[in-house]
């Protein structure tokens, strides 16, 4: 058995509320993922309904949150155990081929599977920006996740760019050599920006995603921000505005 992965960082030092990891496992098969497609089967068909209830709840939660503000706790905890569930999938398989080890069937937090999703429950949420960040703000991150997952969905990422790194790396692994950790780390981040904008389309962060991916296996925390420098020759320090 592999070693868990190291301690995640604390969520209030997330860059963005959700922490995304993943561990190179070393050495992989040279011929498995050619055939990991047809061992994730049952994976897919438990998935495709778990994303349609996964729909119908947030519709709920739409609702719940337009009304008080809250996303209701038992709809959240089980979104966010779908999107563990397909994080798993998805980097045992074409999201990023980092494990030959076969994902497990649960919800649940497994420390010793070396991928990790967790998305931290938000006490209050706007109701008003309910209204509009699923659609009209969400229409720039649309297209960018369109160019990076391609089709079929979350946990296969075929003909999008994360696909075609991946299908690199597998070509590397058939020519026996080992996966180049330099698309590892781009693969990481471009998933991690995706996951992130389906957090904020299924309404459970109010956050906005930002523009950018952050690479590499382990959420690296935020760096905190500088202090405000004094006026020269006052001695003044300004008043930071309010958060």
């Amino acid at each position: 058995m592999s070693d868990p992965l190291p301690p995640p960082v604390a969520d209030a030092q997330l860059s963005y509320p959700l922490r995304i990891e993943g561990r190179l496992d070393e050495p992989l098969s040279r011929w498995l993922w050619l055939v990991k497609w047809v061992l994730l089967i049952p994976h897919y068909i438990v998935l495709w309904f778990l994303f349609v209830a996964m729909a119908a709840l947030t519709v709920i939660a739409f609702f719940a949150i337009l009304i008080t503000g809250r996303y209701p706790r038992p709809i959240f905890n089980f979104n966010v155990g779908v999107l563990r569930w397909a994080w798993r999938v998805g980097f045992y398989g074409y999201s990023a081929l980092g494990t030959d080890q076969y994902p497990p069937f649960t919800f649940a937090v497994d420390a010793a599977y070396p991928a990790t999703l967790d998305v931290p429950y938000p006490e209050h949420l706007s109701r008003g920006l309910v209204l509009v960040k699923w659609w009209l703000l969400a229409i720039p991150q649309y297209l960018v996740v369109g160019v990076l997952v391609g089709g079929v969905g979350i946990a296969v990422h075929l003909w999008g760019l994360i696909g075609v790194l991946a299908l690199l790396a597998g070509v590397a692994l058939l020519a026996a050599y080992p996966y180049p950790r330099s698309i590892f780390d781009v693969v990481m981040g471009l998933n991690r920006w995706a996951f992130r904008v389906l957090v904020y389309v299924l309404l459970m962060r109010d956050e906005y995603p930002p523009f950018r991916f952050d690479p590499g296996g382990l959420e690296a925390p935020s760096k905190p921000s500088a202090p405000p420098a004094p006026v020269p020759g006052t001695g003044w320090m300004p008043v930071p505005p309010p958060v």
